[in-house]
């Protein structure tokens, strides 16, 4: 975790405790040694885990402590059985803290529908408890993965002042990612003192422009959720709404989560390629949004990009069917800036022949120009081929 910068005042651990049967990690705790506040930003998906209805009251009252999570079981649909594992660990967790249950959160990921045993966190609670340390954010981090391929964190150091503080993001995802939110669940420390307001409103703000601005198959999951939580050990005073300092704040907030976010869709379930769909010129940021999400939610152009083919007449359209208003003839399309529609048209074999080399590359991007306004957006989205199949047909087995 060298080269990663740890907010000051955090804890972490993880053990296997036995609800993945291969025996990896798959509990994991992160733990403030004071009480932060918290803004959280959760699934809209109208059918919710457990965890989420547990914890989602606690985390509008503005305050957390400490953050309980599992992987291998969602906790989802399943009924009063679920509720109550998911509060008898939170209660458990918080008697071995010393801490109000109320400043407990828990989050799950993993299969839905089938029923979370209380063994595991009886067991495994007092482990972690007992080996919280400043040190262990990458093991928390590989913790909670499920059919990830690689753990994701990402920070920031910034110099502010009244004194530097910390940014440091872990995350989930890699199936079932699409606004909003996702298969996946992120967690935001800093150790910076931020006013309640603001840290609301920097979250959903910079989860707009990552989490919730990425798509992998379209699926949106039950367990969602992204947490923010700021504890003000760096000892400066709290960053004030419209302030330098809270536009500062933002900035690298929004940095860190897309950095999570794109980490996110170049592990898709059996992704290769990263691809940025970005309109331009569009009557506004909203309308270019819409147009973006079409292109990067569509099976055909995701295909596409997996078989290295630059066809951008599936680009065009989606941006057709989008629900926007667009003049056809004034469309202009180009991979990293290779030109293979302009006004509408072709620009030739040549051009394309250009483009699909673009396409061989792990990560580029696809430039959409309306020519209606100066409304912009991007998405991010992976191609789909073979390996999503195959891993999720044998999900369960």
């Amino acid at each position: 975790m060298n080269h990663f910068d740890l907010p000051a005042g955090f804890r972490f651990a993880a053990t296997a405790s036995g609800i993945k049967r291969s025996g990896k990690l798959d509990l994991a705790l992160i733990c403030s040694d004071r009480p932060a506040s918290v803004a959280g930003v959760f699934t809209r998906n109208r059918v919710t885990a457990a965890p989420l209805q547990v914890c989602r009251p606690r985390i509008a009252a503005g305050r957390c402590q400490a953050i309980l999570i599992n992987s291998g079981n969602a906790n989802a649909c399943s009924g009063e059985q679920g509720l109550q594992v998911a509060r008898q660990s939170s209660s458990i967790l918080a008697q071995q803290l010393s801490i109000a249950e109320e400043l407990v959160a828990v989050a799950s990921t993993g299969v839905i529908g089938e029923q979370l045993p209380l063994a595991p966190f009886e067991r495994g609670i007092p482990e972690l408890v007992k080996a919280l340390a400043g040190d262990q954010a990458s093991a928390v981090a590989e913790a909670i993965m499920t059919t990830d391929a690689y753990s994701k964190l990402a920070s920031a150091r910034i110099e502010n002042p009244d004194g530097a503080y910390h940014l440091l993001g872990l995350a989930k995802g890699a199936g079932m990612i699409h606004p909003d939110m996702a298969t996946m669940l992120g967690f935001v420390l800093t150790d910076a003192a931020v006013a309640p307001a603001l840290l609301d409103s920097a979250l959903r703000r910079a989860v707009q422009n990552s989490f919730n601005s990425i798509t992998v198959d379209g699926d949106t999951s039950t367990n969602d959720m992204v947490l923010l939580l700021a504890n003000g050990a760096n000892g400066a005073a709290a960053i004030q709404p419209g302030t330098a300092a809270a536009e500062q704040f933002c900035r690298h907030l929004e940095r860190v989560l897309l950095d999570l976010a794109k980490m996110i869709v170049r592990d898709g379930e059996g992704a290769t390629k990263l691809a940025e769909i970005r309109v331009t010129g569009a009557a506004s940021d909203e309308t270019a949004r819409i147009a973006a999400k079409s292109v990067a939610t569509s099976t055909l152009v995701k295909t596409a990009f997996f078989g290295e083919d630059a066809n951008w007449g599936r680009i065009i359209a989606a941006v057709g069917y989008s629900g926007i208003e667009v003049d056809q003839n004034r469309i202009d399309i180009s991979f990293n800036q290779v030109p293979v529609t302009r006004n509408g048209l072709s620009t030739g074999s040549e051009l394309e022949a250009r483009a699909t080399e673009v396409l061989k590359l792990d990560e580029f991007v696809v430039q959409i120009e309306l020519h209606q306004g100066a409304g912009a957006a991007s998405y991010y989205t992976s191609d789909l081929g073979y390996e999503y199949i195959k891993i999720n047909a044998d999900y369960r087995t």
